[in-house]
């Protein structure tokens, strides 16, 4: 029997590897005669698993999806893919934590203690500071909203807190007509893309603010993202500032008084380039140029604006309210 319970893994082990399994070969894979798989199959299909033979030339067998879930056979590399995937789900933002955790804590029982180890080694180096809790995505919502997209339905739906009404479109009974174009999780929050029917322009939605009335809108034909169509790049200019494309709205260049190695790891994505032993060219962008003036301040350094013109008017501007802010503290003194 034990050879039996072995060969029957090593059977469903290849049946899961690829699509279609001629008999012929898995007899010979698995050293055993055509009739014996013929008769492992039959076994595998009373476990549950739901297998079908294929007809032709190189008939056999090809495991499919059954009603309901049958055991699993993961090797090694994949249960601890699993298993950090499971770990990673509570900081996915979807409401699914509590089933994720269950979900480990099985996958764990079963495991060998050289799995667990690795396990436990790649959730400590894949562990990162906190940011603070974020909301979480309704799977329900998240479901609802990706059906639309798939259907290409206008979605109706109130968007934001209830009781926080920062955004005047957020106001209670302004209800959102959207034509969705993308469901996408970013930075472990999800976010609906869509053109606003209403305010005739592309907008970004966060799915947990999200309450969708029924029933949906019409049927539509979807527009072309701007840019290069990629929700990606969309999202990130977006994010950025850009009314178009995902550069920053304000890029400028300066010269800092300071060595390469004091730039470059505060650089952000911006480039730099050493002209000496104290001289750095650094280009780099922001969503304003307050905000630009605000990152160059942080080097706390001499510098020399390359351009444009707008980078040199808000030093001037930034620097001006400055200098007024220490006089009016200093009278006060």
């Amino acid at each position: 029997m034990a050879g039996t319970s072995g060969r029957l893994l090593a059977l469903l082990s290849l049946l899961q590897a690829r699509r279609d399994w001629p008999g012929s070969l898995l007899a010979e894979r698995l050293e055993v005669s055509e009739r014996t798989v013929r008769r492992d199959v039959g076994r595998l299909r009373d476990l549950g698993y739901p297998i079908t033979a294929t007809k032709g030339p190189d008939g056999g067998y090809r495991l499919g999806a059954g009603a309901d879930l049958p055991p699993l056979l993961l090797d090694d590399e994949q249960a601890v893919a699993l298993a950090v995937a499971l770990r990673s789900a509570t900081a996915s933002g979807t409401d699914i934590g509590e089933a994720a955790g269950r979900a480990l804590a099985t996958l764990r029982q079963v495991m060998p203690s050289r799995l667990r180890h690795r396990v436990d080694a790649v959730e400590l180096s894949s562990a990162a500071p906190s940011r603070g809790a974020r909301p979480a995505a309704d799977p329900a919502v998240l479901a609802t909203l990706a059906a639309a997209v798939r259907a290409r339905e206008v979605v109706r739906f109130d968007h934001g807190d209830p009781g926080n009404h920062g955004d005047p479109d957020d106001r209670p009974g302004v209800v959102r007509r959207v034509e969705p174009h993308h469901v996408v999780s970013r930075a472990g929050r999800w976010y609906l893309v869509g053109w606003d029917l209403d305010r005739d322009d592309w907008r970004v939605f966060g799915v947990d603010r999200v309450r969708p009335r029924v029933p949906h809108g019409p049927r539509f034909t979807p527009r072309p993202l701007p840019g290069d169509g990629s929700v990606a790049s969309f999202l990130t200019g977006r994010f950025r500032g850009a009314v178009a494309g995902e550069d920053w709205p304000c890029r400028g260049e300066v010269v800092l008084h300071l060595p390469l190695a004091q730039v470059a790891p505060f650089a952000l994505d911006g480039a730099v380039e050493a002209l000496g032993p104290d001289r750095t060219r650094l280009a780099v962008g922001s969503w304003s140029w307050a905000g630009l003036v605000a990152l160059l301040a942080r080097f706390d350094a001499d510098l020399e604006v390359v351009g444009p013109p707008e980078l040199a008017a808000a030093l001037d501007r930034v620097g001006r309210r400055l200098v007024d802010a220490g006089g009016r503290g200093s009278a006060q003194n």
